[in-house]
């Protein structure tokens, strides 16, 4: 991961974890930032199934966890991170969609940074109010979208990945924005805050 911490083109390096409840729009928002300063967009799905194609030893384990339908653990998850971390493509930054999912995960990644002399810049949490996020998962239609597996995964996230709001606030990083807004509006306003200090 040598020379990462690299200014490409004159844009400042941009090093950006998207926090939000599940339905909260921050995959689609992850995508257009990631446009908006010429950086990838990583998403935990993205880096598990390109862990498995790659065919490498570390992919065959994920595989093997994938298929028996378990969560992939946080030491492994780790290990998925950083093995994606050290691509070229991330010399100029990255936005990081679904890792860190909980304070353990975020200080592995603390970790995985550190040893390439870098770290995360900005946390953009994206804010919607549960009735909205509920409805927004039935209006997707598939068939695990029954209310109350959409509750639950709602659960999940203020058990697991809420403590992350405060872990990453007491380090100053973090940034809110209203996510019940149009996906344009909120676009720019997670750039504004890309930029605020």
């Amino acid at each position: 991961m040598g020379g990462v911490a690299e200014v490409k083109g004159g844009l400042p390096v941009r090093r950006v974890i998207m926090l939000g409840a599940p339905g909260s729009g921050k995959g689609t928002q992850a995508l257009h930032l990631a446009e908006s300063l010429a950086v990838p967009a990583i998403s935990t799905g993205e880096m598990l199934r390109e862990a498995v194609a790659a065919g490498s030893e570390l992919g065959a384990r994920v595989e093997g966890v994938m298929a028996a339908g378990a969560l992939v653990a946080d030491d492994l998850m780790g290990e998925v991170v950083a093995s994606r971390l050290e691509r070229d493509d991330v010399r100029a930054g990255f936005i990081l969609d679904g890792y860190p999912r909980t304070t353990g995960q975020a200080e592995t990644l603390d970790g995985i940074l550190a040893r390439a002399g870098v770290k995360i810049e900005r946390v953009l949490l994206l804010e919607v109010p549960e009735a909205e996020l509920i409805r927004r998962a039935l209006g997707r239609g598939r068939a695990d979208d029954r209310e109350e597996v959409i509750r639950e995964r709602l659960r999940v996230y203020r058990e697991k990945t809420e403590p992350l709001i405060s872990f990453y606030r007491e380090r100053g990083l973090l940034a809110t924005v209203d996510g019940y807004q149009p996906v344009a509006t909120v676009t720019a306003a997670l750039i504004a805050a890309l930029g605020a200090d």
